[in-house]
């Protein structure tokens, strides 16, 4: 068999078992849907019909990340009951099990939705509620209760703000009413840790399976290392971290995520390779800083959530996808998994996402299997670690199974 890459269809990838370890729940609502909680709460649109607001908010180019946030208004403003929350999670969960993506972890900030209705317990509960329906409805489904194939799994990741105003939502405001004479700096980190205990507590008397904290947010300006004390809580409590960070700003970001913050795994890292990008004037030997990092973060097997759809619309500098940094993230044998993001405001899917770069990338039939069984291995999956093991064994096998299926033959280990 030649070591050559393949031509690999969509269908073919829709076929795969996948997962997506870096969805947010807000970015990813069905736009018809987003209508309709909009009506149901008085949420005002720019638009009343999907066609209008795929032209004024949900594009498929943003000028900027700034361009890129803004329908995150939208949809925050409309998960503001129990009702929609478990409702969107619901639809997410259908939306990825249709696509062939079995396991996902669902990331979202709660206490963007907590409100004079809802508490932090309940907001978590709701999403999880969702999710769970969708669990059991397909795993009751005779071809997987037979073992032709696997279960959906999910997990839950708490996300915390590096920054945040009092109009984010009613929780955040009253922070600042309850922090008066305190610099908004020294508040952030308090809600950070304030959501790693509810997190924490949440899980172990709920049952709920939060398997992440993340730290998401604006980074210039916003370092990690004020969000520390929340990080280590809930490393003490067993919960696993991951870190937006290199999603707009330089290398330094994402070591302040894997030093500071104790970082299991790195959400986006986009600029980790820009040596330009280096702001601390302390830094001398930039392109050995870079090489160091990047060759610690290679040993640690730190996995790299890469959200390509994503990082082209909030980076116009970037020329085209041929020029993406996963092309030197490949190269430096990083791992990797490729993720949405947002599947509403980047109007994409796990499929889309794969179909892009292996025949971008020009990924070996070797390379893009192990791409896809890495996102399975370095989940935070929600049971013991023998379950995990036997779980991404099945998904080998299912993988295997339509690999042999569509080209005969399965690739063998180099």
């Amino acid at each position: 068999m030649t070591d050559r890459a393949e031509t690999y269809t969509k269908s073919f990838i829709e076929q795969l078992p996948k997962s997506d370890l870096h969805v947010h729940l807000d970015g990813s609502l069905r736009l018809g849907t987003l209508i309709e909680l909009a009506r149901e709460q008085k949420v005002k649109l720019p638009s009343s019909t999907q066609a209008g607001l795929k032209e004024k908010v949900f594009k498929r180019q943003y000028k900027n990340l700034e361009e890129y946030l803004v329908g995150f208004r939208y949809t925050v403003a409309a998960l503001q009951t129990p009702e929609a929350l478990e409702r969107a999670a619901y639809e997410l969960a259908w939306d990825n099990i249709d696509e062939g993506v079995l396991y996902v972890e669902v990331r979202f900030a709660p206490q963007l939705h907590v409100n004079s209705d809802q508490d932090m317990d309940r907001v978590i509960q709701s999403v999880n509620a969702g999710l769970s329906r969708a669990k059991l409805e397909q795993n009751t489904l005779q071809e997987v209760r037979s073992g032709v194939k696997p279960p959906f799994e999910y997990g839950i990741i708490c996300c915390a703000l590096r920054q945040f105003g009092r109009h984010y939502s009613p929780y955040y405001a009253s922070l600042y009413d309850v922090h008066p004479y305190t610099p908004a700096k020294e508040v952030y980190p308090i809600a950070s840790l304030e959501l790693a205990k509810a997190a924490v507590e949440i899980r172990n008397r709920r049952g709920v399976p939060i398997v992440g904290f993340d730290l998401a947010g604006e980074e210039a300006g916003y370092p990690a290392e004020d969000h520390q004390q929340a990080f280590d809580y809930v490393h003490r409590h067993f919960i696993k971290k991951t870190v937006h960070a290199g999603e707009a700003f330089g290398p330094e970001s994402i070591f302040q995520a894997i030093t500071d913050l104790k970082a299991d795994r790195i959400g986006h890292g986009y600029y980790l390779f820009q040596i330009g990008a280096i702001t601390d004037g302390h830094i001398q030997d930039k392109h050995r800083y870079v090489r160091d990092l990047a060759e610690y973060i290679a040993d640690r097997r730190i996995t790299i959530e890469v959200c390509l759809t994503s990082n082209m619309q909030t980076n116009p500098r970037i020329a085209s996808l041929e020029h993406h940094a996963f092309r030197k993230m490949h190269k430096a044998n990083l791992s990797t998994t490729f993720c949405t993001d947002n599947r509403l405001v980047s109007d994409t899917t796990v499929t889309k996402e794969l179909h892009l770069a292996a025949n971008t990338f020009e990924l070996k039939r070797r390379e893009l299997k192990d791409i896809i069984i890495y996102g399975f291995k370095r989940s935070f999956f929600p049971g013991t670690y023998m379950e995990k093991r036997s779980y991404v064994r099945r998904i080998i096998d299912h993988y295997e199974l339509i690999e042999r299926e569509h080209f005969g033959q399965i690739e063998p280990k180099q």
